[in-house]
């Protein structure tokens, strides 16, 4: 398995049942690298800080991960800015316990993320929360004004995400087919 684009390790022996309290950041490579695996037209900013917690092999991670990045709107690819604030809570907890399917778990359970070794990815772990937050189906403020003026919407016309044929549809019912 590769390294991460983002990879911030802790070491499971350096926190303790206290806590440890750790930030961290992306450099401006790392966030060059998650915007191509996202496929994001950029991420300016990632960031996080964390508090760690141990109780027995498992981590539980709880914190607040703050970041900007810039979409591209699916209906007319015009760049959006986004900012993302978000707090989040994650249990590491290690990968033979999740392989041997032995947990259960609650609707109100903190997300599960396995680990394998001396460490938890806490660079990972942010990563992947933030990527999750972003809308999955950014819309610029003016994409139906848009759509409308390349005559893919006619006016009035419901809301609703053209499908990969709607063009051919409207030409056919042009042709009166």
């Amino acid at each position: 398995m590769s390294t991460p684009e983002f990879s911030r390790t802790v070491r499971i022996d350096s926190i303790g049942e206290t806590g440890k309290v750790v930030t961290i950041a992306a450099t401006a490579p790392e966030c060059i690298a998650l915007a191509v695996r996202f496929e994001l037209i950029a991420i300016r900013r990632l960031e996080a800080s964390v508090e760690c917690r141990r109780k027995g092999a498992d981590v539980t991670v709880t914190g607040t991960l703050s970041g900007t990045a810039v979409q591209a709107c699916v209906a007319t690819a015009v760049p959006i800015p986004v900012r993302i604030e978000q707090a989040f809570a994650l249990t590491f907890v290690p990968a033979l316990a999740v392989e041997g399917d032995e947990m259960e778990l609650d609707a109100g359970d903190l997300d599960v993320v396995a680990y394998d070794g001396a460490a938890v990815d806490l660079g990972e772990a942010v990563a992947e929360t933030f990527a999750l937050a972003l809308d999955p189906f950014p819309r610029s403020a003016d994409a139906e004004a848009v759509l409308r003026a390349a005559g893919v919407k006619a006016e009035g016309e419901v809301e609703a995400e053209p499908g990969a044929f709607a063009g051919l549809a409207a030409l056919r019912g042009k042709l009166g087919g």
